[in-house]
């Protein structure tokens, strides 16, 4: 599933917590994100038509849940971006990120450790 810049914000505000009406979400947006009510409630429809999110009525109004994890949103938006920017390979993209990117230090040794701990969690399933 691809979600636009605005649908990801709007989705964030969802993840962060639900259900929520479009005037909650709206009080979850950043500061800098200044949408009309109409402008969430017409993405709100079109991440409905997208199976992202679900509307339940609570009285007269729209309550939406996420039917999609964010782990679910990450995974597909990054296979998106693989597929586009490296060719559908994850090894261009490591070395693009190991040696192209601004890692520090820490950040280096943090995604060592991340592949190391996954390295041994898959021989400890074998």
């Amino acid at each position: 599933m691809r979600l636009s810049n605005a649908e990801w914000q709007l989705m964030n505000a969802l993840w962060s917590d639900h259900p929520a009406t479009a005037r909650e979400l709206a009080e979850r947006l950043p500061d800098d994100v200044n949408w009309a009510y109409t402008t969430i409630k017409t993405m709100l429809a079109r991440l409905e038509k997208k199976n992202a999110v679900k509307a339940t009525m609570r009285g007269n109004t729209s309550v939406y849940e996420p039917l999609i994890a964010r782990d679910e949103a990450r995974r597909s938006a990054l296979r998106n971006l693989i597929d586009q920017a490296f060719g559908g390979g994850l090894e261009p993209l490591l070395a693009f990120l190991a040696r192209d990117s601004k890692l520090s230090a820490r950040e280096r040794r943090e995604l060592e450790q991340i592949l190391a701990d996954e390295d041994r969690k898959r021989r400890e399933s074998s």
